[in-house]
């Protein structure tokens, strides 16, 4: 079965909102085997919803519209599905009863312009929706399903999982099912992560997908099958191959992020965590204590902006700062040996370099990054030379460090 989704809202359009029904109803259907092939949005506009829903009906067996179904005059889905497919409107008594029921059991009255939330399209069914006043739609018209579902998330949820999904199954949903299994990749571009992979990306089931982020590379493997086991098997090879290839660089899967991966090792090895940071601002002392637990492994961090904070606190020697800069890999080192040693720590971190907009030079452009770690007296640092605004800097800076201290963690095992 293929489906296409229409989001209905000027708002959406506006940036005034962000829809957040598009990723969910995209899980849903996958988990029930659906593919999904495109996703539109269009504003509360009469002749470009109809034009949408007829687009749509082209190339779908599924034709899903979220959003439209209130009480006001620019809420429009279900004139024009109706115009669409060349249908009356006629009141439907589930739908009018869903409307009445919501305003009786908050005793509060009931507007006329209410009522027209129970018009439907001639022989639609109306779908319960125990959360707002708007009934769902289902239709099936000429070979084709159509379902009007209202916009609200906290109410889009719940009808797509409990209404709109057992109506599907006779028509071939959750015969089949989509399964995609995400690995997570540091140290490397997207480019270099395709060129490592190229012939692995062109399979038809399972496929594989690169998606970059700052800091980040994911890589998404999604087979169809008819249940989740069985698509696992078809994927275990793939990620085999994936494995044995960019092993080094695969932090972890799934939800799994590069501060909940190191924190779990640090944790597991009763290892200390003490974090210097100049550019990152704390950036990275915020991201290691967002994880639950954190306070066993994490001792303190520092934000030395100035010279004189790294020379006071950290211990960094003028002679040092004289003849290399703030910015430098010695720097860098001494920072994450200074707060090792101030926390009495078992591993330090050590962050400078230039965020910008302002403050490059030729020699030491905005985006240079040094990054220093110290493992119990082992001291590494790592150069880097980031792209970016401000905001985004800091965090591919902070997601170097803690690739780093990953890796260093890695490639030590006796720590």
């Amino acid at each position: 079965m293929l489906a296409e989704a229409i989001f209905t809202g000027t708002e959406m359009l506006l940036g005034q909102i962000v829809n957040t029904n598009a990723a969910c109803l995209s899980r849903e259907l996958a988990a029930a085997g659906i593919s999904l092939y495109r996703q539109v949005v269009v504003g509360d506009n009469l002749e470009r919803i109809r034009e949408a829903i007829d687009d749509a009906r082209r190339r779908a067996d599924l034709i899903i519209v979220s959003g439209g179904l209130g009480p006001t005059e620019d809420d429009l889905s279900r004139e024009a599905l109706a115009a669409a497919l060349n249908l009356p409107l006629v009141e439907d008594p589930a739908a009018r009863e869903n409307v009445t029921r919501y305003f009786a059991a908050r005793r509060r009255p009931m507007t006329s312009n209410n009522l027209k939330q129970a018009l439907l399209p001639a022989g639609a069914r109306a779908l319960d929706n125990p959360f707002g006043t708007a009934a769902g739609v289902f239709l099936e018209h000429e070979g084709k399903i159509y379902a009007l579902l209202p916009g609200p998330p906290r109410e889009f949820e719940p009808m797509v999982v409990d209404r709109l999904l057992p109506l599907l199954e006779p028509y071939g949903a959750r015969r089949e099912v989509i399964f995609s299994r995400v690995l997570k990749i540091a140290g490397m571009g997207e480019s270099a992560v395709e060129e490592a992979l190229k012939d692995l990306l062109h399979g038809d089931n399972p496929t594989l997908a690169p998606l970059a982020a700052p800091g980040e590379v994911t890589l998404r493997l999604t087979a169809r099958a008819g249940s989740p086991e069985q698509a696992r098997e078809l994927i275990r090879p793939l990620e085999a191959a994936i494995r044995e290839r960019l092993g080094e660089h695969i932090f972890g899967s799934d939800a799994d992020t590069l501060e909940g991966v190191v924190g779990a090792i640090l944790a597991g090895r009763r290892l200390t965590l003490a974090i210097a940071e100049s550019c990152t601002g704390g950036l990275l002392a915020h991201r290691v204590t967002n994880i639950p637990g954190s306070s066993d492994y994490f001792l303190g961090g520092m934000v030395a902006y100035s010279n004189e904070a790294k020379i006071k606190f950290l211990g960094v020697e003028e002679e040092t700062l004289a003849a290399h800069g703030a910015v430098s890999p010695e720097v860098a080192a001494a920072m994450a040996q200074g707060v090792r040693r101030a926390f009495a720590a078992g591993i330090g971190v050590g962050i400078t370099g230039i965020a910008g907009p302002g403050g490059g030079t030729p020699a030491k452009p905005v985006g240079l990054v040094y990054v220093g770690l110290d493992i119990q007296g082992k001291v590494e640092v790592r150069r880097e030379l980031f792209i970016g605004d401000r905001e985004s800097i800091k965090w591919q800076s902070s997601q170097s460090a803690l690739y780093l201290l990953w890796r260093g963690l890695r490639n030590n095992p006796c720590h």
